[in-house]
Parts: C-alpha cells; sequence; structure tokens
C-alpha cells in the first residue's frame, strides 16, 4: 500500500514542489484540507480532501476539519502494537507516514494596525496543534514536518535510504513541540495584554537566528535568537558590509541605539561606544560634526569602538570615520558615495537601521533560578518639570546644555558622572563604587575644558563634596535627580559658589 501524508499548510513556501515530489519520486498517496487541498489541486498534484477521506464534512465555517477518528488514529498508531493496527483496521483506518502542518499566523495578525480581536481570536488554531502535537508525540512511528525548511533535508533523507532515522524523526519532534509551545505563549501573552493582567507568568522565547562564535570571551558559547515571527530591531538591520557580528558587538550596539535614540534625527548627533559606555557623544549642525566633535572628546577610547549616528551617512562623515579603526557603525541610512568610501575598509561592519527609536519595553536580566524583568528606561526627558533649586537660575541655553549631559549620563554606567559643554561630552566617570570617583575621573578627563561646562550625575549627591570639587573645576550647572536627606547641604554648596543646579526628581541608575 502507498504511503500516507497529510499536508495542511498556512505558509505555503515550498508546498508545491514538496507534494510534487512526494506523489512522483515516492508513490505518496496525499490527503489535505481547506486553502492547501485547493493549491494542490491547482497545481494539477493528485489529493484527497479530508472530508472525503473522514466522511465527515467540514463545519463551523472550516473551524472544524482535521479533529476526526479517522486523522488522529492514523496519526497516533503505534505499529509495532496489535491492538493499534486491529483498531486501525476496523475503523478503516489508514496509518499516516507524514504530517506537514505549520499554524495560522496569529502573530502577524496581531501586529497589524487596529486589528480587532475578533480577527485575532480566529487565528488561534486549534486543530493545527492539534495535528503537530499528536503526530510529535508519536514520532518513533510517524514524521512531523512543521517548517517550509524542513522539506529538502526529509526528501534527501528519504532518497537516501527510503526511510526517516529515528534521530532525525525525534529532532523534528522537538522543533515541533517549540513551534507550539511559542505559538501557545502568544497568544497567552495578547490575552494578558487584552485583561490588563501584570503577568504571573512571563515566557521568554525565541528562533535561533545565528550561532555566534563565542560569548564575551572566547570560551564562553553563545547565539542570537530573534522574538516574535517577524524580524524587528536587529534582525531587521541590514549590513552593508564587514565581519560576522560578535556578541560583544551585538551588546555594544544595543547600548549605541539606546543612547542615539535619545536625540531627535532633526539634529545630528553621534555617538562613540565602549563595552556599552559612552566615551564620545555630541551634537552638530551636521554629521560630520557632529561625529569629529564625539570623536575628539576622547580619541584614545574611540579607537575600536562602536558608533551610533541618527542621520544618514554622508561622505563628509564616512571620511571622518575611514581615519580611524572601527568595530561598527550604525545608522539608519547611507548614501550612495559613503558606502564606496567605507567599502575601503571591508572588515568595518555599518549597519543600517532605519527605526533607530524603537527598542524593546521591557529588559530582562538572568539570575540564578530565575530572571528579573522590568520596564526599560525610556522615560521622555521634560525640562519643565525639572525644580531648580539654588538661588542662582539657569538660562534656556544652559537648561539646553544640561539636557544634553543629562541624556547622556542615563546611558553611562551607575555611578555615573558626565561632564560636557556646546552639547559635547567632555569626561565620563563610569562605574566606580562611589561617586566622589566617578566625579574625579569625569572631570580629570575633561581637564581645562570643564570651565564653564556642565555636570550630570544619575544619582543624589550624599554629601556637598562633589559639588565643591565640580566648582573648583570650574563647572558652571549641575543637574541631578535629588532625593538625599542632605540635599540642603548640596544647595548651600552650590548657592555659596554661584553654581546653577537643578533637580531632576528621577534617577536613572544602569548596572
Amino acid at each position: 500500500m502507498a504511503r500516507l501524508a497529510l499536508l495542511s499548510v498556512s505558509d505555503k513556501t515550498g508546498l508545491i514542489e514538496f507534494a510534487r515530489s512526494l506523489v512522483e519520486e515516492f508513490q505518496f498517496d496525499l490527503i489535505s484540507s481547506g486553502g492547501t487541498a485547493k493549491a494542490l489541486q491547482g497545481a494539477g498534484i493528485p489529493v484527497t480532501k479530508v472530508s472525503d477521506y473522514t466522511g465527515a464534512p467540514e463545519i463551523l465555517g472550516g473551524r472544524v476539519k482535521t479533529l476526526h477518528p479517522r486523522i488522529h488514529g492514523g496519526i497516533l498508531a503505534r505499529k509495532n502494537l496489535a491492538e493499534d493496527l486491529a483498531d486501525l483496521e476496523a475503523n478503516q483506518i489508514r496509518p499516516l507516514d507524514l504530517v506537514v502542518v505549520n499554524l495560522y499566523p496569529f502573530e502577524e495578525t496581531i501586529a497589524k494596525p487596529n486589528v480587532t480581536v475578533a480577527e485575532a481570536i480566529e487565528q488561534i488554531d486549534i486543530g493545527g496543534p492539534a495535528m503537530i502535537r499528536a503526530t510529535a508525540k508519536n514520532f518513533a512511528h510517524t514524521t512531523i514536518l512543521s517548517h517550509p525548511r524542513q522539506y529538502a533535508d526529509y526528501l534527501q533523507a528519504l532518497g537516501e535510504t527510503g526511510e526517516i532515522d529515528l534521530s532525525l524523526r525525534q529532532r523534528w519532534a522537538g522543533e515541533a513541540f517549540a513551534l507550539t509551545q511559542a505559538y501557545d505563549q502568544a497568544i497567552a501573552q495578547y490575552f494578558a495584554q487584552l485583561n490588563g493582567e501584570t503577568g504571573q507568568h512571563y515566557g521568554l522565547r525565541g528562533n535561533l537566528r545565528q550561532s555566534l562564535r563565542y560569548g564575551e570571551n572566547p570560551h564562553q558559547s553563545a547565539a542570537w535568537y530573534q522574538t516574535g515571527s517577524q524580524a524587528e530591531g536587529w534582525a531587521s538591520a541590514v549590513k552593508l558590509q564587514g565581519k560576522e557580528l560578535s556578541y560583544n558587538n551585538l551588546v555594544d550596539l544595543e547600548a549605541a541605539r539606546r543612547l542615539i535614540a535619545e536625540f531627535d534625527p532633526q539634529e545630528a548627533a553621534a555617538a562613540i561606544l565602549k563595552h556599552t559606555n559612552p566615551c564620545g557623544v555630541a551634537l552638530g549642525s551636521n554629521l560630520a560634526e557632529a561625529y569629529r566633535k564625539a570623536y575628539a572628546a576622547d580619541s584614545v577610547s574611540a579607537f575600536g569602538g562602536i558608533v551610533a549616528l541618527n542621520q544618514a551617512i554622508d561622505s563628509s562623515t564616512a571620511q571622518a570615520l575611514s581615519q580611524t579603526f572601527l568595530e561598527c557603525i550604525v545608522a539608519p541610512a547611507c548614501d550612495p558615495e559613503a558606502e564606496k568610501i567605507l567599502a575601503a575598509k571591508p572588515n568595518l561592519r555599518v549597519l543600517l537601521l532605519p527605526d533607530l527609536l524603537t527598542g524593546p519595553q521591557q529588559t530582562i536580566k538572568a539570575i540564578a533560578g530565575g530572571f528579573l524583568v522590568q520596564a526599560s528606561d525610556d522615560v521622555a526627558e521634560t525640562p519643565e518639570h525639572w525644580q531648580v533649586v539654588t538661588e542662582k537660575q539657569p538660562s534656556a541655553e544652559q537648561l539646553a546644555e544640561l539636557l544634553f549631559a543629562w541624556k547622556v549620563c542615563k546611558h553611562v554606567k551607575s555611578n555615573a558622572i558626565v561632564v560636557s559643554h556646546q552639547k559635547t561630552s567632555l569626561g565620563v566617570g563610569a562605574g566606580q563604587m562611589n561617586r566622589v570617583g566617578s566625579v574625579a575621573i569625569a572631570l580629570q578627563q575633561a581637564g581645562e575644558k570643564a570651565r564653564g561646562g556642565y555636570l550630570a550625575s544619575d544619582g543624589f549627591f550624599p554629601f556637598d563634596d562633589s559639588v565643591r570639587t565640580a566648582a573648583q573645576a570650574g563647572i558652571t550647572a549641575i543637574v541631578q535627580p535629588g532625593g538625599s536627606v542632605r540635599d540642603q547641604d548640596s544647595i548651600q554648596a552650590a548657592n555659596e559658589l554661584g553654581l546653577v543646579m537643578v533637580f531632576t526628581g528621577l534617577r536613572h541608575f544602569l548596572h
């Protein structure tokens, strides 16, 4: 008797070619339902509709098609058990050798703008997951294919030996269960959003996009996973040139994206980062000027850095970028002439990410025995809501300078201090065990350029020593969250030394 395969797919990529090979090369009989059956019939491939095979019509507008004993009996029968084979014969059920199923496009549907709940609900597949799970459970006797990428491997294996090896069936069964898990998780998250639930359960899932050479260090394995069925974020970036992205590249690129997203694309901005910390950030009248200012802020640290730009790379900026060794550049676009200039450095990774502004709404960090989830720190900065706490009042220009320093400081590892002037970072104190140390590093790095400059702190000053140190270095204005029990000491010192100081009422620790 010919082998029997059931095909029922929403994603019809490669379907016709695969089905034709099953019939013409391996003499399979095919059964199918709905749109899959129509597609096969339209291509002239012999197929029996599920309703004809089961003797039960499709009902409820297609909601019930494959939920039938003749289908699931053929899937779940154990071919080495006489009792199962007797049940098949008594009920005129043929065992299924192959089940090819993928699922209704639920995630794609809910991603559409203005999709209704009713529309989303109709894309919750019932028969598909049932068939996938049943076939995967019975992988010892039948084969489940749940993705078009598996078709070629199946045909090759069948052509070589006439059978499908148990280990291959087991691997595909595992992939099938991963698919139904991800599918159910997407539906559960959708309902949680509908119901406004904070979530008793949180699912973390992704599809392998790329195995990376190693992680932070060569002895650590690593992989890059894409969340969702549609490529977004870095998965959607276009790599114009350069070596493969590494784990550290991707971590640094995301830090760079978060920082550059702080600045309105109407005003050219450039940021250079090393090990997720900014070493040079600047605004300019054009992109080339912004990059040159950022580079000059700390040219030593910029060597081997990650550069993020918030406007399309032009030829002038490309020339400037080409003058030093960089690991990666990311921008929303790149002019053709600039592409030619950058191509002279073939190992330089150049990525285009048109939507630099959109990032994850939550951040996740693994801990022993679990993980932590928090909302992303993407609050809009509004100086209008800041509190001026000193006698000396800031000018509009000074507030703009303080806002720049505050935005940069937000993306520096805590304890974080940023010294800036003319909307250019001059000194960065990052990740020190005490704030006094961060202040000293930032001011030392800025040197004489700190005179007339601005200082931002991601956390409050518990004592007035840092305010006095800043004033001694020539700082004219300070922005900090406030909130210390000794705020008055810092305010008094600022008044005594003629500084402007504003409280944001919001801190930006970054661990």
